[in-house]
């Protein structure tokens, strides 16, 4: 586990958003999301975290914005609009929007008491049981 703390000290959330190519530079080297950013001089990460807390309309006109002003992809000139919004479906869907994608519909109410404090009282009764003799009698 520390091992992949050491490798991604950012976490992987953002990963599928950053490591996605926004195009070739004029030496015709593939640019990521992630290099286009640090190249403006953001801290990618935080950036898409930004971004991902934004709704969809937000986060993909900041990115537009952030887009038209990196000069170094030459083809990104001409479509910044349309890879922003592709880019931004890639971002992780705010906590809020991805609970309730979780919790599924709202009629589900979670148990009143959790399942293990059922299981805890099952294990201590067999114990009490079998301590008191109830349970092998003879």
């Amino acid at each position: 586990m520390a091992e992949l703390e050491v490798l991604h000290p950012h976490g992987r959330e953002f990963d599928l958003f950053l490591y996605a190519s926004v195009g070739e530079d004029r030496n015709g080297y593939g640019v990521t999301v992630l290099s286009a950013l640090a190249r403006l001089g953001l801290d990618p990460w935080k950036e898409a975290a930004d971004l991902s807390a934004l709704g969809q309309a937000d986060a993909c006109a900041r990115l537009e914005t952030q887009l038209s002003a990196f000069n170094d992809v030459p083809t990104l000139a001409r479509n910044h609009t349309l890879v922003a919004e592709k880019l931004t479906r890639l971002l992780p869907q705010p906590l809020t929007r991805r609970a309730s994608m979780l919790t599924g519909p709202a009629k589900f109410k979670a148990p009143a008491i959790p399942i293990w404090w059922i299981f805890a009282a099952l294990i201590v009764l067999l114990v009490l049981a079998r301590f008191y003799g109830l349970a092998n009698p003879g």
